[in-house]
């Protein structure tokens, strides 16, 4: 598997258990008949050509959401523009998404400040695409600047920010007025996770956490509350959020409700060659 199938350390350990190894770049695997797995980031379009060249047999796991923005990135070039993306540098979705044009022909954007200074080729035909797993109200303030100051700069023609991303964001910022604290299951690695830290802590929430396992819980953050709310990023699996709850009822008398604001039934296929 190139770069983790997602950033989740439970998930790549249960991978890493039935033999899944994981590297960075394509040259750290030798030659072999075994599957190369692309990570639900995506890739660059360099990547898929060198692993034509060395006849591997790839399985593209790139989270449809994201092959969705890298199909607009490259339509909106395609139709001279030239384009913006909204993201944190570094990240592999990011990288993934900028590869899909030539070198130089997609500027990123992570920040108002960025988006205040931001100097075009030609400020009358620009677009701009997003990174799937950010904040929402954040990412709503940089599109406001660059709407201002472009009038003419075209958008996506549906949200980029992927729906598990938003969803999520949108309980955090009903559940945490209403809590003491709250526990966000997720890898510090994860921006969609991360993100949730934010929202909670922006919405009231004085004291917001991130933890990977019930292991990772420092008990002397919870020993004075008396509401506790739990979220999860969404490569987390619910077996981690039920393992917190369970650790949580072995030391306290607990009650569980659930916060419901949105259902969730979009199902995606796996890769073609797997259809079978």
């Amino acid at each position: 598997m190139r770069h983790e199938i997602v950033h989740n350390k439970y998930v790549v350990d249960s991978l890493k258990a039935k033999g899944a190894i994981f590297v960075e770049t394509l040259s750290e695997i030798p030659k072999s008949s075994a599957p190369v797995i692309f990570s639900a980031h995506g890739v660059a379009k360099s990547i898929p050509k060198i692993a034509k060249e060395r006849e591997m047999f790839v399985l593209d796991a790139t989270c449809p959401l994201v092959s969705k923005v890298h199909v607009e990135a490259q339509r909106l070039y395609g139709e001279g523009r030239q384009v913006i993306l909204i993201g944190h540098k570094g990240h592999p979705e990011v990288e993934g998404t900028m590869g899909q044009l030539p070198d130089g022909e997609i500027s990123l954007i992570e920040n108002i400040s960025d988006a205040h200074n931001f100097a075009p080729k030609n400020p009358d035909n620009l677009a701009f695409v997003t990174q799937t797993t950010l904040s929402v109200d954040d990412t709503s303030k940089i599109i406001d600047v660059l709407k201002n100051r472009f009038p003419t700069i075209k958008s996506p023609p549906k949200e980029d920010i992927c729906y598990a991303t938003t969803n999520r964001q949108e309980v955090v910022k009903q559940v945490a007025p209403e809590v003491d604290a709250m526990i966000v299951v997720g890898a510090p690695n994860s921006s969609n996770s991360m993100r949730l830290v934010e929202v909670a802590e922006r919405s009231g929430c004085k004291k917001s956490i991130l933890v990977q396992r019930a292991k990772d819980i420092n008990w002397g953050d919870f020993s004075n509350i008396s509401s506790l709310g739990i979220t999860a990023g969404a490569s987390a699996p619910e077996t981690l959020v039920e393992e917190i709850i369970d650790a949580f009822a072995a030391r306290f008398k607990i009650d569980v409700s659930n916060r419901v604001t949105a259902r969730e039934d979009i199902a995606f296929n796996v890769p073609k060659q797997l259809r079978t």
